[in-house]
């Protein structure tokens, strides 16, 4: 089954989550969450940790990561694994590929002319705030 991560990045206020807009497929003119490809024989979290510094040059030192959720698509044979972290200070976010953006946590993420995921990205950040006690403790 082929790994994949996408990492909820919460803003170190808590008002904004990071995003990417999608410049291919999957999803290419839709928002995504950042992340990427698990490389085989890589840590699952040492992954997303790699892949989040790629995307956005936001390194360990900034963010504790914290598996919120696991997609498995049996038909694509696709694990995809969601990640969310606080930054714990202000960071100057480099772009590789994808146009970084910050949205409000108030945003309508069931809007599937916007974000990628089928309804995902709305269900793990509903997931963040049932457990948010547990997670931003």
């Amino acid at each position: 089954m082929k790994k994949l991560n996408i990492i909820a990045v919460y803003d170190s206020k808590e008002q904004n989550i990071l995003f990417c807009y999608r410049k291919k497929e999957p999803y290419k003119g839709l928002y995504n969450l950042v992340g990427g490809k698990v490389e085989d024989g890589e840590d699952n979290l040492e992954a997303a940790y790699r892949e989040l510094e790629e995307e956005t040059a936001i390194t360990k030192k900034d963010i504790e990561l914290k598996p919120i959720v696991t997609f498995y698509y049996y038909f694509s044979d696709i694990e995809l694994q969601a990640y969310v972290g606080k930054l714990n200070k202000e960071v100057s976010l480099v772009e590789e590929v994808n146009h970084l953006e910050w949205f409000s946590v108030n945003e309508d993420f069931l809007d599937m002319k916007k974000f990628a995921g089928e309804g995902n990205i709305f269900h793990i950040i509903e997931q963040i705030k049932i457990y948010h006690q547990q997670i931003f403790k």
